[in-house]
Formats: C-alpha cells, structure tokens, sequence
C-alpha cells in the first residue's frame, strides 16, 4: 500500500523525525505538512502548505482529501498554561482538525502523539494527562478506518535534524545504556516514524501504543 500522508507540527522535533522518514521510505509516496511557518525542507515527494489558524481550516480544505494516513505531532507544553487554555490548545484544535479529516478521507489512519501518563478517564490530578486523555477518547470515536495514539517516554532525536533541542544532545550518547536499563520507556524517534508509517501498511492490535508497542510495530 502507498501513502498519501498528512503531518503536522514538522517544525518540531518529533514531526521533523517523522517526516524525515516518512521522506525517505519507499511506502510513502507523497507528503503534505501543513504549517504556521516554512520548515525548510525540500523534496519532491513534499508539498508544504502554510496556515496561520489551525481553528478555520476553511481555506485550505479543497486541499485535504485523497489522503489515507495523518500523523498528528502538533502539540504544546502545558507549563504555564490554565486548563482551559491548555484544552483549546490541545483538544480544540487537535479535535476541530481531526473531524474534518475524518469527513473528507472516510480511509485515512489517524496517529497522535501523546505521551506516556496520559490519563484515559480524564479524571486524574494531571491537568495535561487529563486533557490528553479527552483527546485520545474523542479521537478514537472519528470514523477514520483507524485511529492510533502513541504514548512515548523519552524520545531519542535523529542526529542532524534542526529542531532538537540542545538538551537532548545531552543524553544522545547514554541512548543505548537508558535502553537496556528502562526498555519500555525509551524509543528513538526514528522506531516513532516508522511505526507510524507500519500502522498504514501493516496494523496493530492496540489502539493504545505505549513505547514497547511503538518499539514492536516499528520492527514487525
């Protein structure tokens, strides 16, 4: 199966990584990302659209069919934010963007990144594992053919890629040690990717994906 993918938040260091796989694997035919600003990549499989309100899609929609596969890698730290800002931030808009993907690609595979903790009742004390929990929820009740969430823990970054922060550089080289010593919490972002990009042509059983899943799929 090809892949007709749509990736958002590439200008960030987990969707620069997948869509620095998704560039260069051979099931992927073509890409859209969609940003509030240039990611400076440059590709023939890429088309880039840039869109300053993710909340009013309206102008771009002719431009989100004949997709099969989105992997949402948009997001925002909830540090200094109150719940309700936090919610529009990540639920809102995660959500508003999920449902017209839905109805205009009836075929398409949804993954979204979250994060390991995320809280699936939605009633914990974590104001950010409560909400990505709500988002998870809703998602996973959009009539996509499937929908995936990815819960990673720490996320070793692909070395040379632009938007890693310097602190990840930091623990890059410890990556194989913190492996074999915290093996379900550690992934590298290139095992992310290609996860992602095994949901389309290969599946998984779980809807849920914790990092022995994402580690497993990106192997299979």
């Amino acid at each position: 199966m090809k892949i007709r993918v749509i990736i958002t938040g590439v200008t960030g260091m987990v969707g620069e990584g997948v869509l620095h796989e998704c560039l260069q694997h051979p099931d992927v035919e073509h890409v859209l990302v969609i940003n509030r600003k240039p990611c400076g990549v440059s590709h023939p499989k890429l088309t880039e659209i840039i869109h300053k309100d993710f909340f009013d899609l309206s102008a771009i929609k002719s431009q989100l069919s004949n997709y099969n596969a989105c992997y949402f890698c948009l997001g925002v730290s909830s540090v200094g934010l109150k719940e309700e800002e936090y919610s529009r931030l990540s639920f809102d808009l995660t959500v508003h963007m999920a449902e017209m993907l839905a109805g205009l690609n009836p075929d398409m595979v949804f993954c979204y990144v979250s994060g390991m903790g995320t809280d699936s009742t939605e009633l914990g004390k974590r104001m950010w594992a409560r909400v990505k929990g709500k988002t998870e929820n809703h998602l996973m009740q959009l009539p996509f053919k499937k929908a995936y969430m990815f819960r990673p823990a720490y996320i070793n970054p692909i070395k040379g890629l632009k938007n890693t922060h310097k602190s990840y550089y930091a623990f890059m080289w410890l990556f194989p040690i913190l492996r074999r010593l915290f093996p379900n919490v550690t992934v590298s972002l290139k095992e992310l990717g290609i996860a992602m990009i095994h949901t389309v042509t290969k599946g998984y059983d779980k809807a849920i994906l914790e990092s022995k899943d994402i580690i497993k799929l990106s192997k299979s």
